[in-house]
């Protein structure tokens, strides 16, 4: 198959997510399987959604969510709906504020380059879900953000990303992915917007099995 040939059936993929999104996380191991399914033809970008800007202003009327005592039931959900590792006490125990803090760090991470920025977003995801840590926390990100580069070697630069974080540069990123979930009108997390030229796009919102996906896929292969 030439070049030409794989650049014409490459099937995009946009995911509008949020590093505090237990369904999001929930849908990642489909969409790595999914990458396989497709090989070397599908790609994903995410886009940071900053779904909680804060504790005053969130308010989720589908899981009746308006603090975070009651975003604990939401992940225990989506644990016993899905099978994914997902650990609710830390709603208890060390709720984080905001997920403004996580997003900006994945689009710091984003400016040294896309692969930095999806491994930051699987890493704080994993710190959260599964650690119970709280990702709001510069110290969590900045530890987050060590292991990263022990893992990135060369690819990751400490030290660039802690004099990047909360700049004007990684700030901009974020209202830009912002922006993009206001131009789609996007409410509900994780949302695929999967697109292939020729085909007219599909927009898939919230957690799908597997085989769900698969079928809304299924058109885009030949």
């Amino acid at each position: 198959m030439s070049d030409n040939k794989n650049a014409g059936d490459r099937i995009e993929v946009l995911c509008f997510t949020d590093p505090l999104c237990c369904w999001s996380a929930a849908l990642q191991p489909h969409l790595e399987k999914l990458k396989n399914e497709f090989p070397g033809n599908i790609h994903i970008r995410y886009c940071m959604s900053a779904m909680i800007a804060d504790w005053n202003t969130y308010n989720d009327p589908l899981f009746s969510v308006q603090k975070p005592i009651q975003m604990g039931p939401v992940w225990m959900e989506a644990r016993h709906t899905t099978g994914a590792d997902i650990n609710d006490h830390i709603w208890v125990s060390d709720p984080p504020s905001s997920s403004f803090p996580a997003c900006l760090a994945v689009k710091t991470a984003e400016i040294q380059s896309s692969q930095a920025a999806d491994r930051m977003l699987f890493a704080l995801r994993e710190a959260v879900m599964k650690k119970g840590l709280n990702i709001a926390k510069e110290s969590v990100i900045s530890a987050v953000a060590e292991e990263l580069a022990a893992l990135m070697p060369g690819e990751f630069d400490l030290e660039r990303f802690k004099r990047e974080y909360n700049q004007s540069e990684c700030r901009n990123l974020l209202r830009q992915d912002l922006k993009e979930v206001k131009l789609h009108q996007v409410g509900r997390f994780p949302t695929l917007i999967v697109r292939k030229k020729g085909y007219q796009s599909v927009m898939l919102t919230g957690y799908r099995p597997y085989e769900t996906l698969v079928s809304a896929f299924e058109y885009l292969k030949e």
